[in-house]
């Protein structure tokens, strides 16, 4: 026997030792292809999972083992990301590009072992390198295990919705064009619903996505938030729903007419089919605290099923205006964990850890004086404390498994190094205060980490939604201004926080997490508004192994993508 199928065997042994007893083991196959496409007034390429867009929903329950095997047959590099899959002492598999893994080539393919752990619910994986993932995507529904149910009555159905954008123009162009001339990307084209528009957009009428309910039963959605570059409000007309969980963790319920959901977030939750038969419009819009935005509305369809009439028009719901930042602060203040003996909270307390993030984007000198698109011709970057992350070639992973110099410095700060007033209305002349870097955070194996992300007002100030692999934290606080570190945390709700792993820092305000270092290994945190990643909006958490051979990274697969 070959000594790499040894290894393999290995590594599912190892495995194995992290998964419970009930789990399975669930084998997809992932087939990156460019596909044409001719929908959407366009006529293009795009880079596609299995030719579908979106792609594949991946189907698992709490605990199993999910082995995706990632075929790369087009003409791009790509790498992807299982987003709010903790990856329990496995890295490997997270996909961050150059962070966790070198890309996987033209040609080339990789087996990827999503390890699950205590997630339930909707989560979605998408590529995680450069701007594939506008069309490289899909969800990733997680259920109880089979002897147990749903903390609410159990649905009629369940419906995966995917929000979305689109351009006519190839996603790669767009990317380099803004990159290159040192200003914002180019709005999208349009705003999606499961890959379709709706029936607002030219060329999509006859593919708006149609959900056929029955009066008087309850429905599950799954709803995903996809966009590049986008906070979402999203309504149901004549319609509440109840929500019942976001991020792969259930929350008390919220009864409500609109949600806000931002870009890598999920939220479930039920639609109760009680308005007289008809066909309603499900739409969403995007929120939009600053900046440019596609200002159109994508549109489904709720339909019952029965003999009616059908309007020979549909209203649209009414949403908060596209800059209600109080309306969007409101929707998610409002989530709370269940708090239950079967869903307990577990809030570190005993904090050993307190870091302090300054978020915030900023401008450089343009290269040619005066020649850039970015603020008064200079060229726009993003940083976290100052550090505006720089892309290695190989990746950080790899570099501190085989101990090699020279990829990353562990010297990241734990506050910024020019503490000012950050949200003091216009800040400017700060931008000399941003270096490039590749900077890692080192935390200890279980220590109990307190972050404080703080938004700023350079430039105007936006909001800012912050993803961290490998974990799901704690959301004990947020407010608007400047943190303060002597009142703030007495209001702290240390009793049924939201349990999450990407959370909205509201505009010129801050959002303060807990949690437990107790995942070793190489973990990324980063704005998932993708421009703001592209101008080096991130950095990198690594958690040294703890003692026990339990509480130690896994070692690396056979097939690891070569850089």
């Amino acid at each position: 026997m070959k000594a790499w199928i040894f290894h393999v065997i290995g590594v599912l042994v190892l495995l194995c030792g992290v998964l419970p007893s009930h789990a399975a083991v669930r084998r997809y196959k992932f087939e990156l292809r460019n596909t044409p496409y001719t929908r959407l007034c366009a006529n293009k390429t795009m880079l596609t999972i299995n030719g579908q867009f979106p792609g594949p929903t991946i189907y698992a329950r709490k605990g199993d083992l999910v082995i995706v095997n990632v075929h790369n047959l087009a003409d791009h590099n790509i790498t992807i990301h299982w987003h709010g899959v903790k990856q329990p002492r496995y890295p490997w598999s997270d996909g961050p590009e150059y962070i966790t893994q070198c890309p996987i080539r033209p040609g080339t393919n990789f087996t990827q072992r999503i390890v699950l752990s205590d997630e339930e619910g909707t989560l979605w994986w998408h590529a995680h390198s450069e701007w594939s993932r506008a069309t490289v995507l899909g969800a990733l529904v997680i259920l109880p295990q089979k002897r147990d149910d749903y903390p609410f009555p159990k649905p009629q159905a369940e419906v995966p919705i995917i929000l979305g954008e689109w351009w006519k123009s190839d996603v790669q162009q767009v990317m380099e064009e803004f990159l290159r001339n040192g200003g914002d990307p180019n709005v999208s084209d349009a705003l999606l619903i499961n890959g379709q528009p709706g029936d607002l957009y030219p060329c999509s009428r006859q593919d708006t996505f149609k959900v056929t309910v029955e009066y008087g039963k309850t429905y599950l959605f799954r709803m995903v938030n996809s966009m590049m570059n986008n906070i979402m409000f999203f309504k149901i007309a004549n319609h509440n729903v109840t929500v019942v969980g976001s991020d792969a963790s259930y929350t008390k319920p919220i009864n409500t007419d609109y949600i806000t959901i931002s870009p890598g977030q999920t939220i479930d939750f039920l639609l109760e089919a009680n308005q007289n038969p008809s066909r309603y419009y499900m739409a969403a819009r995007v929120y939009a605290s600053a900046g440019s935005f596609d200002n159109t509305t994508t549109t489904g369809i709720i339909e019952y099923a029965g003999n009616y009439t059908p309007p020979s028009s549909l209203v649209l719901p009414t949403f908060p205006d596209f800059n209600d930042t109080a309306a969007s602060i409101a929707f998610t203040n409002q989530l709370r964990s269940l708090a239950s003996r079967r869903y307990p909270v577990n809030v570190p307390t005993n904090i050993t850890d307190i870091l302090f993030f300054a978020i915030s984007l900023g401008t450089v000198p343009c290269p040619i004086l005066d020649q850039c698109a970015g603020p008064a011709g200079n060229r726009f970057r993003a940083s976290v404390n100052n550090v505006s992350l720089v892309l290695p070639r190989t990746s950080v992973l790899q570099a501190y498994y085989k101990n090699i110099s020279g990829v990353y410095e562990n010297d990241f700060p734990d506050d910024p190094p020019f503490p000012y007033n950050y949200t003091r209305d216009a800040v400017f002349g700060l931008d000399w205060a941003i270096e490039n870097g590749t900077d890692v955070n080192v935390l200890d194996y279980n220590s109990t980490v307190e972050l404080v992300f703080q938004g700023t007002s350079i430039l105007g100030g936006v909001d800012h939604p912050m993803h961290l692999h490998g974990y799901s934290f704690y959301v004990v606080g947020s407010g608007l201004g400047n943190f303060n570190k002597t009142r703030d945390p007495l209001n702290y709700n240390l009793v049924d926080p939201p349990l999450m792993e990407t959370i909205a820092v509201p505009k010129n305000g801050w959002t303060a997490i807990r949690f437990r270092a107790d995942n070793p290994g190489v973990w990324f945190m980063h704005c998932h508004f993708e421009r703001h990643i592209s101008w080096g909006m991130g950095m990198t958490f690594i958690v040294k192994n703890g003692r026990g051979q339990n509480a130690k990274m896994l070692p690396p697969p056979p097939d690891m993508p070569k850089c």
